[in-house]
């Protein structure tokens, strides 16, 4: 039997969190002399709150969750919060229509950062509020907010922590449940504070230091601008963007162990140093592509703008300081590539991780040594450690999950309509959480001319990347089970 209270009560308490990001957004448009967000704000508020508390009311002594049930409780949670989520967006109106406004809260939540909005500076500050409010909640984590708010002796915690986090963002993570959430939080709190005040330093208004912080620590990539990070044509305010983007791409206890250790030494290892090498090497061959190519007349323009793409594609920020659109084909590609492999587990960041990918390169780079010298050792080692069989295969399977969910995308997006260059990087960007692919809907354009039917497949690869596709598999496995 599915445990309807447990799952129900959990559900009232993720839209809760929502409903609080809401009254925030309300007093933003009071203090705004009422602006035309005010209305949609207070309407949503109050039927958020209502129906997030309705559990609380009427539900006493819920059971303990099960497996079934943790998966069941996961996916309930990001589902309301996508629904009620929109809320502001449909009874603001403008040019959120049902279905545009489905797509612009599944991009936040997911942090995403995909947009159908052709006219950003339209929204009054209480909407844009609203908008990266849902990035911060999605960049957490809805399961985490639960967390946050669980005992920490709670059964709940134990289980929605070990489901919420994959099993290779877990290895840097050697707490307990309890010590997981807060090194979680902390990170996630100090990246939003330090980068709000070092943005504001820089030069941006507080307002959209903000709201500019909430999306670098979701690495989710919502601005308050038309042009982005461009808007602002500041070398130092995209200096300091592309810093912490590309630190909260890192894993958080990777982050934390930095802090309490007071050393880079957690920082030493094949991981990151991948991760690193990697910005570097695209960086390398955008920059050159864009000289050789006559696209730009400047080396130093031509490595900052590659740079600043390179990692706001790999973070899955999809931050702009320039229209990318114009760029040679093979840096378009090596974009695609980071927004492929991205950043590490245990961050905020999308797409494959670049652990996995560093697993799947080792494996098989063992697997050629061990056909040459069939008595060697092909176990793969990372960070001082071998890893078991069962996680080298795991990645492996996850790879090719992942590239099937990919094909299947580009098909279904091309049949309805979207040209060949929007299918095949707005799914690669929807399924990695990136934002801006190439072509129409490249760094400073939207998603406002695809088709409808598009845009609910773009969501749908949002939601599954955001979730790593398996625990929607799972949960969907349960389904169809229980309906035999």
């Amino acid at each position: 039997m599915i445990n309807v209270k447990a799952i129900s009560i959990n559900g009232g308490k993720a839209l809760l969190v929502s409903a609080f990001f809401m009254f925030v957004s309300l007093l933003i448009s009071i203090a705004e002399e009422y602006d035309s967000a005010f209305t949609p704000l207070l309407i949503s508020l109050i039927i958020t709150t209502i129906v997030g508390a309705f559990p609380f009311i009427f539900v006493r002594n819920a059971p303990l969750l099960s497996l079934r049930d943790g998966f069941l409780t996961i996916i309930l949670a990001w589902l309301l919060s996508f629904v009620f989520g929109m809320l502001p967006y449909v009874l603001w109106g403008g040019e959120f229509t049902l279905v545009n406004a489905w797509f612009e809260s599944v991009s936040g939540y997911t942090t995403t950062g995909s947009t159908i909005l052709n006219d950003i500076e339209a929204l009054p500050k209480s909407l844009l509020f609203w908008r990266s409010s849902t990035h911060y909640i999605g960049g957490l984590g809805v399961v985490v907010f639960l967390l946050m708010v669980m005992p920490s002796a709670s059964p709940y915690r134990v289980k929605l922590t070990n489901m919420e986090l994959s099993s290779l963002s877990r290895e840097g993570y050697r707490y307990n449940s309890s010590k997981v959430v807060w090194v979680i939080t902390s990170v996630y709190l100090g990246l939003t504070l330090t980068s709000t005040l070092a943005l504001w330093a820089s030069g941006m208004s507080l307002f959209d230091s903000v709201n500019h912080a909430f999306s670098i620590a979701a690495t989710g990539g919502f601005s308050t601008r038309n042009l982005s990070i461009g808007y602002y044509q500041s070398d130092l305010i995209n200096f300091v963007a592309m810093i912490f983007m590309a630190v909260a791409a890192l894993h958080f206890g990777l982050i934390y162990a930095v802090f309490v250790t007071r050393s880079f030494k957690p920082l030493k290892n094949p991981v990151v140093l991948y991760y690193f090498s990697s910005i570097v090497v695209m960086t390398l061959i955008i920059a050159v592509s864009l000289m050789t190519e006559g696209s730009y007349t400047s080396w130093g323009k031509a490595f900052l703008d590659s740079s600043f793409n390179v990692v706001s594609y790999m973070t899955t920020t999809g931050f702009a300081i320039c229209d990318n659109a114009t760029w040679p084909f093979i840096a378009g590609m090596i974009l695609m590539l980071a927004g492929i492999q991205c950043g590490c587990s245990g961050s905020t960041t999308g797409g494959l991780k670049v652990d996995r990918v560093l697993v799947a390169f080792k494996a098989i780079g063992n697997e050629v040594r061990h056909r040459i010298h069939p008595s060697s050792v092909s176990q793969v080692k990372m960070g001082g450690h071998y890893l078991p069989d069962s996680t080298v295969s795991s990645v492996f399977m996850y790879i090719v999950v992942y590239v099937m969910v990919i094909f299947v995308s580009i098909i279904a997006v091309m049949m309805c309509g979207s040209e060949p260059v929007e299918a095949v990087s707005g799914v690669i960007s929807s399924v990695g959480s990136v934002g801006p692919g190439l072509g129409d809907v490249a760094s400073l354009d939207n998603y406002s001319m695809q088709p409808v039917m598009s845009k609910v497949i773009f969501t749908i690869d949002m939601f599954l990347g955001r979730l790593e596709i398996f625990h929607v598999l799972i949960v969907l496995s349960f389904i169809f089970k229980s309906g035999r």
